[in-house]
């Protein structure tokens, strides 16, 4: 029905298109239903493989650099530079930046997002901010339940189900690693995660601040 639309008269055109909106997102919250359902039960397992994290955010930032854009917000990836390569399961670390860049386009009211990569010999991070409208210390405490949301009048660009950091915070916990959040009413957020480089290893620390220092953002506000 949705690519024969355009022989339709308007009304039905519309419907079609509604249509389909609807079960794109029904599908998009069954899929996360079934994913949290296998967490739950203990039935889930990783492939993981040495990456280049950099390479990978890379990727993430250009698959949402569009819709960024169309919300007025620039990107940019700070990398200084080190080992950067850590044995994980690219899809699941990819589901992560997804969501996380997601929200930073739905709440940074528009400001520039930020991307770090960091790592030294144990661990890689990665942290996404935005300097939009913030969470309060409440809001925080309850922003990875399932369902929840900081602001649910908000108007979604990206859609979302209600479970994107809820399963983004198990599949961090799968890796043996931290999804940790910063944020500030009228400051914006951070999101960073922590992740071992070698898999089994045991966390004791993150090569990135939280949130990380940025010099130009600081220069911006001087």
């Amino acid at each position: 029905l949705y690519d024969q639309r355009g022989s339709f008269s308007p009304s039905a055109a519309r419907t079609a298109e509604l249509l389909h909106t609807q079960v794109e997102r029904f599908e998009s919250l069954l899929a996360d239903l079934l994913e949290m359902s296998r967490y739950d039960a203990g039935a889930v397992d990783m492939e993981t493989e040495p990456t280049n994290l950099v390479y990978l955010v890379e990727d993430s930032i250009d698959s949402v650099t569009t819709l960024a854009e169309s919300k007025g917000s620039p990107l940019r990836m700070v990398a200084p530079g080190g080992y950067f390569e850590a044995d994980v399961d690219s899809r699941r670390i990819r589901r992560i930046l997804h969501n996380l860049l997601g929200n930073a386009i739905d709440h940074g009211e528009g400001r520039p997002i930020v991307v770090w990569v960091d790592s030294d010999k144990d661990a890689v991070a990665i942290a996404v901010r935005d300097y939009g409208v913030g969470m309060t210390a409440a809001a925080m405490d309850r922003v990875f339940d399932r369902f929840w949301r900081a602001d649910p009048s908000r108007q979604r660009v990206t859609g979302g189900t209600g479970l994107g950091l809820a399963i983004s915070l198990e599949d961090a916990a799968l890796h043996g690693g931290w999804l940790e959040v910063w944020s500030a009413p009228g400051e914006g957020s951070c999101f960073r995660l922590t992740l071992p480089r070698v898999r089994g290893a045991e966390l004791v620390g993150s090569p990135l601040a939280l949130p990380p220092e940025d010099p130009a953002q600081e220069a911006i506000d001087a």
